[in-house]
């Protein structure tokens, strides 16, 4: 118990959080109904084109903190509360916050968008667009800090991403759009909000 506790005081608090929603989200849905229920995941916020189409852009965000089944939602947070806490801890609270969220947000508009392009509609859900946009962040904070960030080096975040991309394109029922959507917008708005902070710290002589 000790090291669990220790282990929960030790992680980024905003990552935390998010972390802490998306279980107890999931533990709810688990007690009212099945989560791996396509209608039952529908009638509970799950992201859907046409509904979203009809008005219902809660969706868009309701969609990010739920999964289907057990497995998914351990997958996602395995991932999130360490590349989380890294780019956290790089670029601040309010900085991971904005990445996660427009991030996933991204993710499922570019879902919708290859949805109405192929005239496939299916529920979706899941935090994995907003997970791959903290992953891409991280990427670009890497490549900044000339291809290392702790332990994090530039060969095995890139590997990381490309592997779990390629799992997405092969196993059928991952929604892949969201994944490139989340990575490709995290990495450039970590551009945005990140790419000069170096040079303004070292220009004033501080560091962080």
């Amino acid at each position: 118990m000790n090291e669990i506790s220790d282990f929960i005081r030790s992680r980024k608090k905003a990552n935390l959080l998010i972390t802490a929603i998306n279980c107890l989200v999931f533990l709810i849905l688990s007690i009212l109904g099945n989560t791996e229920n396509a209608v039952f995941m529908l009638n509970h916020g799950a992201c859907y084109t046409p509904a979203i189409l009809q008005g219902e852009y809660y969706r868009l965000v309701t969609g990010m903190f739920l999964h289907f089944g057990l497995y998914h939602l351990v997958y996602n947070m395995i991932c999130l509360i360490f590349l989380g806490d890294v780019l956290e801890t790089e670029a601040g609270w309010g900085r991971y916050l904005l990445i996660y969220f427009l991030g996933g947000l991204s993710g499922n508009l570019l879902s919708m968008a290859m949805d109405f392009r192929t005239g496939e509609y299916a529920v979706s859900a899941g935090a994995s667009g907003a997970i791959f946009a903290v992953m891409g962040a991280v990427l670009y904070l890497v490549i900044r800090n000339r291809g290392r960030l702790g332990t994090i080096t530039l060969q095995r975040l890139g590997l990381m991403v490309v592997l779990m991309l390629l799992q997405g394109f092969t196993d059928v029922g991952t929604d892949n759009a969201a994944h490139v959507g989340g990575v490709v917008s995290g990495f450039l708005m970590a551009v945005l909000l990140t790419g000069r902070r170096k040079g303004k710290k070292a220009a004033s002589g501080t560091s962080q």
